[in-house]
């Protein structure tokens, strides 16, 4: 693909591609349409203790639970890939979070391997011989293998941004596990910077070739077989989690980034065990289900200066309209694309600054993890949440749109 092709397909995309790491050049980032307005909005004073630091880490989670982590490699038999046909079976990588008991498990998993990181940093910045130490820096929480807490308790599936690993989802996960969720965080093969599978092969993303509004309408209805083939192996007959006894197979909920956001409907639409849906800041390049959701709940969180009601990515509008269930539209002051993921910690620990995002990045991860927590509080355990009926004073950048 030439240059020229690819930034025109990048500003088409521009809700899909994660932002570059500020600073970078990409051939892979352009700007959004003309008409958009992202310009961020200096959002209101957030205590000092949220300010951003030099070296940043993953905040601490909240919850009152330990956290453990383990890896799956899962095998769908019955499907080819749908990217590359000649690589057989369907093969996915997931990190499995959850409750666990304290003072159990090896040390925390890196946060992503050597070969991840440099493939991320890489395509993110090509040529910006940006410090794999920015990543492999970050120190996760959860334990390795940690003993599971007693009980039972929900299920949340994270899909995460078109290129991007699950691993930039890990401050959400380790959260909600604390807040007493089981998490399956899936990487889907092919379609991420890079995926390490157990015998040591990095897979790159066959999809980011040839780019248009088709392959990438695709995706979508792609991971919600992924997603439920690996809801099939997690709550079937013999599941391929040790701890599996640990999921309510009732209280199943799903949100995820950009693409992965459009791929939470996609996959309510294609799968009545999920319960609950979030899109935070994807473009619905799969359309809404016309016929809504049967009533599940759905929340879209996003930021202000594109996904506002006026707004450039119309697609919101539209699936608001849709939305047949609880829901709430919910705007970030002062954030970008990548903030309700890890990746301004990144930024900031690359030294790197983004100047459409004036959210620190530790108030940006904070805030995701409170609006999401409170929604899947809310939808899968029952607990009234006062944060998603109206503005709240601690997170005066939070905006409730209302259409």
């Amino acid at each position: 693909m030439n240059r020229l092709r690819r930034a025109a397909v990048a500003t088409a995309l521009a809700l899909v591609l994660p932002l570059p790491i500020a600073g970078a050049s990409s051939a892979l980032a352009a700007p959004a349409p003309a008409a958009a307005d992202l310009t961020a909005t200096p959002a209101s004073a957030a205590p000092a203790e949220e300010a951003s630091a030099a070296q940043p880490d993953l905040p601490r989670p909240t919850g009152r639970h330990a956290v453990g982590r383990s890896t799956l490699h899962l095998v769908d038999g019955n499907r080819p890939d749908p990217w590359v046909p000649s690589a057989g079976a369907r093969q996915l990588m997931v990190s499995m979070y959850y409750p666990a008991r304290p003072g159990t498990g090896g040390p925390a998993t890196p946060y992503l391997t050597a070969d991840e990181a440099r493939l991320l940093l890489d395509f993110q910045a090509p040529g910006g011989n940006l410090p794999s130490e920015a990543i492999t820096g970050l120190r996760p929480w959860a334990r390795t293998d940690a003993s599971p807490a007693p009980g039972r308790f929900p299920l949340v599936v994270l899909s995460p941004g078109f290129t991007l690993p699950r691993a930039t989802l890990t401050g959400l996960a380790e959260d909600l596990a604390s807040r007493g969720y089981v998490v399956a965080a899936v990487d889907h093969t092919y379609e991420t910077s890079g995926t390490t599978f157990p015998d040591g092969r990095t897979l790159t993303c066959a999809v980011c070739q040839d780019l248009d509004d088709t392959k990438i309408a695709a995706v979508p209805p792609s991971r919600a077989k992924d997603i439920s083939f690996v809801l099939d192996r997690l709550t079937g007959p013999r599941p391929a989690w040790p701890h599996a006894r640990m999921i309510d197979r009732d209280r199943i909920g799903m949100a995820g980034h950009s693409i992965g956001g459009n791929s939470a409907a996609s996959t309510m639409a294609a799968d009545r065990r999920i319960r609950a849906g979030i899109n935070m800041d994807g473009k619905f390049f799969d359309p809404f289900p016309a016929a809504g959701l049967d009533g599940r709940p759905f929340l879209v969180l996003g930021t202000q200066s594109v996904h506002n009601p006026s707004g450039w990515d119309t697609s919101w509008n539209t699936a608001w309209s849709r939305m047949d269930g609880w829901k709430r539209w919910l705007s970030v002051t002062g954030s970008n694309h990548g903030s309700f993921t890890d990746g301004p910690l990144i930024e900031a620990r690359a030294g790197l600054t983004d100047p459409e995002a004036t959210l620190a990045p530790l108030r940006a991860e904070n805030i995701t993890r409170a609006y999401v927590g409170a929604f899947f509080d809310l939808q899968l355990k029952g607990v009234p949440q006062r944060l998603l009926d109206r503005p709240s004073p601690a997170y005066p950048e939070v905006v409730f749109q209302r259409p």
